[in-house]
């Protein structure tokens, strides 16, 4: 709990506010923006079927080119999951680059192919082992089993070399994923602003990972404080940004699919914005926990410093840490970008033309509009913890955590 020593002091006192006054209107915004669990509307146009998982069995010597073309694939298969477990089938693969290349052994997804009536209901069930009448469909490689192990592998990772700290860090990452998926992701459904639930989770988000973090001491008020100071400048100053630009949020793949897959109005321009919140929160709460982590280990070392000391030699930290970030984040956004820049490169486009087209200029204005706060965030933060710091004696203030991050 935070010491009743910093609330005793002026800036303490302001500070203490400052972040209850935050909690609150954090807590409002949830309260005004959680979805109210009435169900999806029925989407316009068919989703894709249920699936089930099967293993390759063997790459079938037969013929299949008079549906499927020359070089096609005919892989048996044996189902793994539902009705039909056991039974073997046929699914087949035209030789196209945009066509995965099927060997034995592989775990991959399937969905039963039917044939349709006048009334939209099945009319007649193809035989499992025609591969003539085609009776599966490929839909994607079956990923469960690696993707968990490589979770596993992580949150050892970070137990074994974080212990306590790492483990509390993770249970902060389960609750940001925890935001994700029962506030915002149904926020947006439910027809609240994108933004304003990005704002709002995101908030929510970094109150309960730097308080699980840290607790509730002099780096995590700093920190809380900077970081939504930064958030709110980036959510404005994209907003401004996506306006300027005429980011549309239409020229994505997934845009198109969840036009045509949801029965109701959300704004993709939104989206856009909200996202660029979501990605820069992330990089927000590393770096303002660093700087004010910086700031009590200088108070730490010479008591003698004050207030303005404090602020330029931490600063002075800062700039190495925000240089090494800010170059991070744009690598994250240039990857981001790098199939639609190939199509460019490809057709010849001038680089200035094709900075100007949507897909690459929406990477660009998150790239900077993230950069733009992450800036920010470190005198801001730095300041805080720096006025907070010099109003205390040194014999008051937290002893200096053996894993703090610190650059």
């Amino acid at each position: 709990m935070l010491d009743r020593v910093v609330l005793d002091t002026r800036p303490g006192r302001v500070v203490g506010a400052l972040v209850a006054w935050l909690v609150l209107a954090v807590i409002t915004g949830l309260v005004v923006l959680w979805p109210n669990g009435d169900p999806v509307p029925p989407p316009a146009v068919p989703q894709v079927a249920s699936t089930e998982r099967a293993t390759v069995v063997a790459i079938a010597a037969g013929d299949c080119e008079a549906w499927a073309g020359p070089g096609c694939q005919l892989a048996e298969v044996e189902l793994d999951t539902g009705r039909l477990t056991g039974r073997r089938s046929f699914v087949t693969l035209p030789d196209d680059r945009s066509a995965p290349r099927l060997s034995r052994g592989d775990r991959i997804r399937v969905t039963r192919n039917v044939i349709v009536g006048s009334d939209g209901q099945p009319a007649e069930v193809i035989a499992l082992d025609d591969p003539s009448q085609q009776p599966f469909a490929f839909v994607d490689f079956e990923r469960s089993a690696p993707l968990l192990a490589l979770a596993l592998l992580f949150g050892a990772l970070v137990v074994v070399l974080g212990r306590w700290h790492g483990a509390r860090a993770l249970v902060g990452l389960g609750l940001s994923l925890v935001s994700v998926t029962e506030f915002l992701v149904p926020s947006i459904l439910d027809g609240n602003p994108p933004l304003a639930a990005a704002l709002v989770g995101g908030l929510a988000v970094m109150v309960v990972t730097l308080t699980f973090a840290h607790g509730i001491g002099l780096t995590s008020l700093a920190a809380m404080l900077g970081t939504a100071a930064a958030l709110v400048l980036t959510a404005l100053l994209a907003l401004a940004a996506v306006r300027a630009t005429d980011i549309s949020g239409l020229s994505s793949e997934q845009a198109t699919l969840l036009l045509a897959g949801i029965d109701q109005d959300i704004s993709l321009q939104g989206l856009v914005l909200a996202g660029m919140v979501v990605g820069a929160l992330g990089v927000l709460d590393d770096v303002t926990v660093s700087q004010a982590s910086t700031v009590l280990a200088l108070r730490r070392a010479n008591e003698q410093l004050g207030f303005r000391r404090l602020f330029s030699g931490a600063l002075a930290v800062g700039r190495d840490h925000l240089g090494a970030t800010i170059n991070t984040l744009v690598l994250a956004y240039a990857g981001a970008a790098l199939p639609v820049l190939l199509i460019f490169h490809t057709s010849s486009t001038p680089f200035s033309e094709a900075v100007n087209r949507e897909p690459v200029a929406e990477q660009i204005v998150a790239m900077l509009v993230g950069s733009i706060g992450l800036i920010a965030a470190v005198p801001l933060t730095t300041a805080v913890a720096a006025g907070l710091a010099a109003a205390l004696p040194v014999a008051a203030m937290p002893a200096a955590p053996r894993n703090a991050h610190v650059h």
